[in-house]
C-alpha cells in the first residue's frame, strides 16, 4: 500500500472562495502542489488581476472569477464555467468571509446580516452549486473555514461568531445528509493566525514591547505564537484528499491548542 498516494489531488478540481490572498490563497496553492486544478474567486477586479499574478509567480495556472457568493444564480454561472473549463468541482473550500467588530449594541441589523450572508449563507449556496454533481460522480470533499469562534464568544464579534457557529452545524449536516453518496463534509478552525491584515496588532513599539493584544494571544497559546497560513495547509490537504475518506462532520481546529488551554494563573 502506497501510504503517501493517498494525499494525492492529482486530477481533481478544487474551488477555494475568498482564494485571492491570505488563508485562502495558502490553501488554494497547497491544493495545486498535491496535484489539484485550483478554481478560485473574489470580488474585485483588481483583487482577481493580483491573485492570477500571484498564482503564475507559485507556478500554479489557477482559473478566477469576480463572483459575489451570496449570489445564488452568480455561484450557478461560476461552477457551471468551472466544469466546462477544468471539470466538475471535487474539491470545495468555503473560505470566504468577513468580520465586523461592532458592540452588539450598537450593530445594526444590516450589519448582522451582512455577515451571516457571506460567512454562512454563502457556504451554502456554494454547496448546494456543487453537490448535486458529487452525487452524479460518486463522491467530493466540502471544507468550511469556521473559527475558534465556532465555540467561544468574545466582546464585538457577535455576528461573526454566530454566523462561525451557525457554520459549523452546516458542516455536521451536510456529513449527515450526504454522507451515504460518499461526499465528506470537514471544517478547518483557525486560530489567530499572522497574515498582513493582523500586521498592526503584531507591531513592536520603539522599546520592542509587543501590542497588547499581540502578549495576549502569545499568553493564550500553547505553541506561543501566532499560526501561519501555511499552517493550515497540511490539514486542507488532507481533509480534500483520499487519506480523510471515513472522516465527516469533524472541525479540524488549527489554533495552537488554544482551545485546549485554560491559561497561565496570574503572577
Amino acid at each position: 500500500m502506497n501510504l503517501m498516494k493517498n494525499f494525492s489531488l492529482e486530477g481533481k478540481v478544487a474551488l477555494v472562495t475568498g482564494a485571492a490572498y491570505g488563508i485562502g490563497f495558502a490553501i488554494a496553492e497547497a491544493l495545486a502542489k498535491a496535484g489539484a486544478k485550483i478554481a478560485f474567486n473574489c470580488r474585485r477586479q483588481e483583487h482577481l488581476d493580483e491573485a492570477l499574478a500571484a498564482y503564475k509567480a507559485k507556478g500554479i495556472d489557477a482559473v478566477g472569477y469576480i463572483c459575489d457568493v451570496t449570489d445564488e444564480e452568480g455561484v450557478k454561472r461560476m461552477v457551471a464555467d468551472i466544469a466546462e473549463r477544468l471539470g466538475a468541482v471535487d474539491i470545495l473550500v468555503n473560505n470566504a468571509g468577513i468580520i465586523k467588530r461592532i458592540p452588539m449594541h450598537e450593530m445594526s441589523v444590516e450589519e448582522f446580516r451582512e455577515v451571516i450572508d457571506i460567512d454562512l449563507t454563502a457556504a451554502f449556496i456554494m454547496a448546494k452549486a456543487v453537490i448535486p454533481s458529487m452525487i452524479e460522480r460518486g463522491g467530493g470533499k466540502i471544507i468550511n473555514i469556521c473559527s475558534m469562534m465556532s465555540e467561544l464568544g468574545r466582546e464585538t464579534v457577535s455576528a461573526y461568531a454566530s454566523a462561525k457557529g451557525g457554520l459549523k452545524m452546516l458542516t455536521r449536516n451536510i456529513a449527515s445528509e450526504y454522507g451515504e453518496y460518499n461526499i465528506q463534509c470537514n471544517a478547518i478552525g483557525p486560530g489567530y493566525i499572522a497574515t498582513p491584515q493582523t500586521a498592526p496588532l503584531r507591531e513592536r513599539d520603539k522599546d520592542g514591547r509587543r501590542h497588547p493584544f499581540d502578549s495576549f494571544i502569545v499568553a493564550k497559546t500553547p505553541a506561543a505564537r501566532w499560526g501561519t497560513p501555511e499552517d493550515l495547509m497540511g490539514p486542507a490537504v488532507f481533509l480534500a484528499s483520499k487519506a480523510s475518506d471515513f472522516i465527516n462532520g469533524h472541525v479540524l481546529y488549527v489554533d495552537g491548542g488554544i482551545l485546549a488551554y485554560i491559561g497561565k494563573q496570574p503572577k
